[in-house]
């Protein structure tokens, strides 16, 4: 073990003289992802395995899908966890533009944003999903890309150009993927350099002013060293109209530019490396009021200042005893502050793959740094009455070193250490101008976080059929917290973000911890064919404990603790009819412990003056369990008619909660037995393509159904105004592409009946509840090209 532990150190240190001394030799190499040896074009590890679709192993029948959800190349149907995969053809075919647009397409998964904070993403599986927008609450479900957890929410939602798969992980998944994958992973695996000359180019227009405009161009540049360059774009105006000046708000012009260079100096090693950066000049976040009469933001409908193109919209959410529901038109207000969101991210991932004598062993280095500045009004009306400026930075820097070793025909293991270091500074100007005419408070937040894990992942073939699996991940993770606020008064009585009065009350709060912890996986699988195959496992999962950020009094800084899960799955998959039907199923039930909760309470300040604070804390139990079955078909004899079918249902519940309620002076309300937020009990999703010869050409047509059964949004008592309707969307595709030729045209339309929901509503009792609308129809045409 010490020789070996030897010569992986001595590899990493050969790796770097490589980059360093182009032709230098270096002990064999293999992509980790294929788990074959790397020949002239091999690729980067967790950044491509082979095609996603092979379908020259399989001329007839459903195609087979290629995976790395565990960190190795594998077919789809033999991975023994719930893994819902996207193909790059699937992505092209629906015309998606980033990861919000699959919500609802994948059993038990919800993507959205949080309602003021557009860039920040929200990922729900399985009913996890993360309690608060800002970086100190920490991820349920950590994205990766291209074998780099994103640490922070706010870089969690790319464009989906020029990307091989995406795989999305239900259930704990700490052993491989680390602490905060509680709820699961979403794997998103870009396009890999080619090494010859070729290339795509695409470009779509669309209602609201969409315009998208996005080119990937391979090209050799010496015998060994391959480059490639993607060009991302995308701009449109909102559907929301500013009742202030009749303009569209929150519009979106986006901007991507990724470097690749892939170097393979022989057959048995290469190094690729991806620099990106990321430039989004934004509308500022969207408010819509839906505030009722008493309640401190409430604005009667009507009213109208002048200078206004419109009056006071009325609140969608009245009366407050029923759900909040989507108007026929959306408007919303921004009045007094700059209609700006600006947001730059810079990316780096170094990923070298070899072949040794210990094994086939992967370095993935990743670094990511963002900047991101906005505006909000706060109220969403005509009036005066809150605003936010929240100017914020933050960086990454992270390493996986790991080793797949075969040391007999019947063991496979993986050995691994992670490292990251992430750091981020967010200072929120909050103007409380309804509360306190002309008063503002700064909220400072700054927090490092260091983590270090290893890990182990072993399977054992105990018969030709029955495979056990174990797996160890030991983690230590420290956080450091520095919070407070600052109070400013303008001698005007308008609170201004700029040039006030220092006033007293303010404080700082530090607070440093560590946490260690030891989780894993156990498990077995049997193939009872070659097509068929069952699984069953145990896993222990791990959310990071930390500090609050957001503070009201000193106390509120915590820390607060993880959060744990126990999951038992069990799952069936198979191919059956000769490859023409795949069924996918997956039985689970989870157990949380100490799950982290936003807890509002009351307390007195130093002045005597009853407040309302708000902390995170262990709060609660729960439980969810449930099903997801998916199934895809070819049920004609041709291979041009694809049919495909989703259902999942999922069982959320808090079993043990004693809850402070802060609008019955803190008396204590057991929700046990209450749905956790974001938890569809049902969600479904089925469609259909069909593809026929036409005009010297192949026609494509498709129709997709996503449905989602009603859900609580962001309110611990499953208030009515957190409540979101149940949702049903059809999106349809018309594509046509001539024979023998390289470039396609298509219409595509999504929400085609045009119905009008609500998003997410953010309830705070007395104060208003802060609303956001799913899009209405969009449609548009599409032209691609390839050489």
């Amino acid at each position: 073990m010490k020789r070996d532990a030897l010569a992986a150190a001595a590899l990493s240190l050969c790796t770097v003289a490589v980059i360093a001394l182009v032709g230098m030799p270096c002990p064999v190499a293999a992509d980790a992802t294929t788990g074959a040896t790397a020949t002239g074009a091999a690729t980067s590890a967790d950044t491509q395995a082979p095609p996603a679709s092979t379908p020259a192993e399989q001329p007839t029948g459903l195609e087979t899908i290629i995976v790395t959800a565990q960190k190795r190349s594998e077919n789809l149907q033999t991975v023994p966890i719930s893994v819902a995969a996207i193909t790059a053809q699937a992505i092209e075919a629906t015309h998606t533009v980033n990861l919000q647009a699959l919500s609802g397409a994948i059993p038990d998964v919800q993507i959205g944003h949080f309602s003021n904070t557009p860039t920040s993403a929200v990922f729900s599986i399985r009913g996890m999903s993360v309690i608060d927008p800002d970086p100190y609450a920490g991820q349920t479900v950590t994205v990766v890309m291209d074998g780099v957890p994103l640490l922070f929410n706010i870089v969690s939602l790319p464009d989906l150009f020029d990307i091989d798969r995406v795989e999305v992980l239900r259930g704990p998944q700490g052993t491989l993927f680390g602490a905060n994958t509680i709820g699961g992973v979403v794997n998103i695996v870009t396009e890999q350099p080619t090494g010859e000359y070729g290339g795509q180019a695409s470009a779509s227009i669309g209602n609201y002013n969409r315009v998208d405009a996005d080119l990937a161009l391979n090209f050799p540049i010496t015998e060994d060293l391959a480059g490639k360059v993607t060009v991302l774009h995308h701009s449109e105006d909102e559907y929301v109209t500013n009742i202030v000046d009749g303009q569209a708000m929150g519009n979106e012009n986006n901007s991507d530019v990724r470097v690749y260079l892939k170097w393979t100096p022989s057959a048995n090693f290469n190094a690729t490396l991806i620099q990106e950066y990321d430039q989004m000049r934004d509308g500022g976040p969207i408010v819509v009021n839906g505030a009722v009469p008493g309640e401190a933001l409430y604005v009667p409908a009507g009213t109208k200042l002048p200078g206004d193109v419109l009056p006071q919209y009325a609140s969608p959410c009245m009366p407050i005893t029923l759900p909040c529901r989507a108007p026929s038109t959306y408007y919303s207000a921004n009045s007094n502050v700059p209609n700006m969101e600006n947001e730059d991210i810079y990316s780096s991932t170094l990923t070298m793959n070899w072949d040794s004598a210990i094994g086939k062993l992967v370095s993935i280095s990743g670094y990511k740094r963002y900047t991101d500045d906005n505006y909000t009004d706060q109220d969403g009306s005509v009036l005066f009455l809150d605003a936010t400026h929240r100017p914020s930075s933050g960086y990454q820097v992270s390493e996986e070193l790991r080793d797949d070793m075969h040391p007999s025909s019947n063991i496979d293991i993986q050995v691994g250490a992670f490292v990251s270091y992430q750091h981020y500074l967010l200072e929120q100007n909050y103007l409380i101008q309804f509360a306190a005419p002309g008063f503002s408070q700064v909220t400072l937040e700054n927090e490092t976080t260091r983590s270090q894990s290893v890990f182990s992942q072993t399977y054992i073939n105990l018969t030709d059929k029955l495979r056990f699996q174990a797996g160890l991940r030991v983690t230590s993770e420290t956080t450091e917290m520095t919070a407070g606020i600052e109070n400013f008064e303008s001698p005007t009585g308008l609170a201004v973000f700029s040039g006030a009065t220092p006033v007293p009350g303010g404080f700082s709060a530090n607070g440093e911890k560590t946490w260690n912890n030891v989780g894993g996986k156990t498990g077995f699988d049997y193939r009872w064919t070659d097509d068929v195959m069952s699984y069953i496992y145990y896993a222990r999962g791990f959310k990071s404990g930390g500090f609050v950020g957001r503070l009201v009094l000193p106390s509120d800084i915590g820390p607060y603790a993880p959060e744990y899960v126990d999951t038992i799955e069990l799952g069936l998959k198979g191919d059956w009819l000769d490859h023409r039907l795949r069924t996918d199923l997956a039985v689970f039930y989870n157990k949380y412990h100490n799950l982290q909760l936003v807890e509002d309470y009351f307390a007195k300040n130093s002045s005597g003056e009853a407040i309302e604070g708000d902390t995170i804390v262990n709060a609660a139990q729960a439980k969810t369990q449930g099903f997801e079955l998916e199934i895809t078909a070819l049920p004609l004899p041709v291979d041009n008619f694809k049919v495909n079918l989703a259902l999942a249902r999922l069982y959320a519940k808090y079993t043990d909660f004693a809850y402070a309620d802060p609008n019955n002076g803190g008396k204590i309300q057991d929700l046990s037995g209450y749905d956790l937020q974001e938890a569809p009990h049902w969600t479904a999703s089925g469609g259909a393509s069909y593809s026929f010869s036409t005009g010297g050409g192949k026609t494509t047509i498709s129709l997709q159904d996503r449905y989602t059964s009603q859900l609580y949004d962001y309110s611990l008592t499953d208030s009515p105004r957190s409540t979101i309707q149940s949702t049903n969307y059809v999106d349809g595709t018309l594509d046509w592409e001539p024979n023998s030729a390289s470039w396609s045209v298509g219409v595509w339309v999504r929400n085609l009946a045009d119905r009008h929901y609500i998003a997410s509503v953010y309830d705070a009792p007395g104060t208003f509840g802060l609303v956001n609308y799913q899009p209405p129809r969009e449609f548009g045409a599409t032209f691609r090209y390839k050489w």
